[in-house]
């Protein structure tokens, strides 16, 4: 590979043209091992950024793909439809709340979340109503496109910057009670202020269910979500679930709404959808919002992408459903789950280190101080792992078939990092 070329104009994800970071050519992947062209083999814990649960060049998901390139790759979906996309919604629709009855299809999950804040705004507007606001937490993270950005917290995330161009939403204190302490009822007390101030003028409240990702991978404690609900139901506000990142069994339960036993208004799904292989998602919603959405000045949804139910991605979607749909992942998770519990622990016992966490197949380890992305990855890849920390986070979100020697690989790794300072910026 031209790694030359590679470093002089190919721009990779949140890295700089002036300062750019070494980035390893990888030659092929299969299981949960990321094969390097210089010949190293890395256990995977991050499954590309949360999507490949099911591993790499998976045979079912394989035969999907193949399958469907002898049909069509792709048609537009503006007055054609085809057998792949009807056949994943159904799946969709077996597996989310029976109250979400229809589902959008669209590109990734950045544009889910777009299409759910317009469903909401051109709810209320049908309605005859103006609320142009959205209420939702500080710390969380909803994508990088622009109304994504704007539900994403403006002075704690990477896209603080573009404060002052994008609407201003209004952002409530983000839960403080941890997934398994005892509930602290303030913990709500300032989501109750805002929604009681601003009701009048909000569409809907638009959160993350139980775990924060990119925004600080804060888990929290599903009471929250409860009150959330209630409060959504008492003031008429709809609730939008960004599941992106939970969704499909990350935290243990097939969505992270079930640890609280709350149903959203809207539900927004992508990265696992295809078990990694393609972009895809989905947004999905009840009839009544649907209905009336539809019934208003418009008479439709105003939203229509190129590659709205690609035939391929959708193919590969429903194949990959089938996977979660055989209830293996549960073992899998739990299993992952249980030697974190085990083994993150052990790593507090590092002066580097403020806090463990963790919840179903996601591991974090907070640190004091920000780590030195460049040292630190190379770090890992001299353990043989593929792990991409940010900030003050090291975490792991592994696919779901990785073994327990494959996790405990990962785990020394992220302990052997902790003993050595040099990782980590002490000045910042």
């Amino acid at each position: 590979m031209d790694l030359n070329f590679d470093r002089n104009h190919v721009w990779h994800p949140y890295t700089s043209t002036l300062e750019p970071l070494t980035c390893y050519p990888v030659s092929h992947a299969s299981g949960n091992q990321i094969h390097l062209e210089s010949g190293e083999t890395l256990i995977d814990g991050m499954s590309s950024w949360w999507a490949a649960i099911h591993g790499y060049n998976h045979p079912q998901l394989n035969q999907a793909a193949m399958k469907q390139l002898e049909q069509m790759s792709h048609v537009m979906f503006g007055g054609l439809t085809h057998q792949p996309a009807v056949n994943l919604c159904k799946k969709l629709l077996q597996l989310v709340p029976s109250s979400l009855q229809h589902v959008f299809l669209a590109d990734s999950g950045s544009v889910a979340v777009e299409v759910a804040l317009k469903m909401a705004l051109q709810y209320w507007h049908s309605r005859g109503e103006s609320r142009p606001r959205f209420l939702t937490l500080r710390h969380g993270y909803h994508g990088d496109t622009f109304a994504a950005m704007s539900v994403t917290d403006p002075e704690n995330s990477m896209h603080r910057l573009y404060k002052g161009f994008l609407p201003e939403h209004i952002f409530a204190d983000s839960p403080q009670t941890g997934f398994h302490d005892e509930w602290n009822p303030q913990d709500i007390e300032d989501f109750q202020h805002q929604i009681e101030q601003h009701h009048q003028t909000i569409a809907a409240v638009i959160l993350e269910p139980i775990v924060q990702g990119a925004g600080g991978m804060r888990i929290y404690h599903p009471r929250y979500l409860q009150e959330v609900r209630k409060l959504c139901d008492q003031y008429n506000i709809l609730l939008i679930a960004d599941e992106i990142a939970t969704g499909f069994g990350r935290t243990g339960k097939l969505f992270a709404c079930e640890h609280a036993g709350i149903e959203p208004d809207i539900l927004c799904v992508g990265k696992a959808l295809t078990g990694g292989y393609m972009t895809l998602s989905a947004t999905l919603t009840t009839r009544h919002v649907a209905e009336t959405v539809c019934a208003g000045e418009a008479h439709c949804f105003m939203h229509g992408p190129t590659f709205m139910g690609n035939p391929l991605a959708c193919a590969v979607a429903e194949a990959s459903l089938s996977l979660i749909e055989n209830g293996e992942w549960q073992t899998q998770v739990q299993q992952i789950e249980t030697f974190f519990a085990k083994n993150l622990p052990q790593l507090q016992q590092y002066e580097m280190v403020k806090e463990v966490r963790w919840i179903g197949a996601i591991g974090v380890v907070e640190t004091h101080i920000p780590v030195k992305m460049e040292q630190i990855q190379a770090h890992f890849v001299s353990q043989g792992v593929w792990i991409r920390p940010f900030g003050r986070l090291i975490y792991i979100m592994p696919p779901y078939i990785s073994a327990a020697d494959d996790l405990s690989q990962l785990v020394q790794a992220i302990e052997s990092a902790l003993q050595q300072p040099a990782l980590f910026s002490l000045a910042e």
